[in-house]
């Protein structure tokens, strides 16, 4: 077979295209990107969106710490480095979801700015036009401490975790995301509401 391609972004024409998955599932591939501190509501956010966007008929999934951290990144720590580089390889699985006309929702809390302009130049490359929606789920530490579902604050407080962001570490709010969804003062179906309406635009097909 002649393979003329010269590097790994070279990459050859898929066999079937983006597009006509999208006619077949009947909506766009995307990457929606949750963000925010530990504690914010992130993982709830994203189960919520999912089973709503499931039930009426898109094809959807979640990655999040449960099936990245505990796989494809389980030689991985939580320094920035480390961070910068599950953040690419979150973004880079988010990407192929989407080629293959999936909605992707990504649930971390990838703290950076630069690792999250990078997930989105990494889905966004080559004049793909798979839509990347930064979603900040906007909670201050102090109500993202009080809840701590994981005894993660108190544990970092105690000294006993390393590179906790909101602790030790900083967290960089996004500057322009998409969306922004205010957990402290509203509850999970009004911050629903919210994303969907949208969503709703950005997912039908053009």
């Amino acid at each position: 077979m002649n393979d003329t391609r010269t590097s790994v972004n070279d990459a050859l024409p898929l066999a079937v295209s983006r597009e006509a998955r999208e006619t077949r599932h009947g909506h766009r591939g995307a990457v929606i990107w949750f963000t925010g501190l530990s504690g914010s509501g992130k993982s709830t956010l994203a189960g919520a969106l999912e089973r709503a966007l499931f039930a009426s008929g898109h094809d959807v999934y979640v990655l999040d710490g449960d099936n990245i951290r505990l796989g494809l990144s389980s030689d991985l720590g939580f320094s920035a480095d480390d961070r910068a580089e599950n953040v690419r390889r979150i973004a880079e699985v988010a990407r192929l979801f989407a080629d293959g006309g999936v909605i992707a929702i990504t649930a971390f809390i990838s703290p950076y700015i630069s690792d999250r302009q990078r997930a989105r130049q990494i889905a966004t490359a080559a004049g793909r036009g798979v839509p990347f929606i930064e979603v900040y789920i906007n909670a201050p530490l102090a109500v993202c401490e009080a809840r701590d579902p994981k005894g993660l604050y108190a544990r970092a407080r105690g000294g006993q975790l390393k590179h906790f962001t909101g602790i030790t570490d900083p967290y960089q709010p996004p500057v322009d995301p998409e969306v922004v969804l205010h957990t402290d003062r509203d509850n999970v179906a009004a911050c629903l509401d919210q994303l969907l309406a949208h969503l709703r635009p950005v997912l039908a097909l053009r």
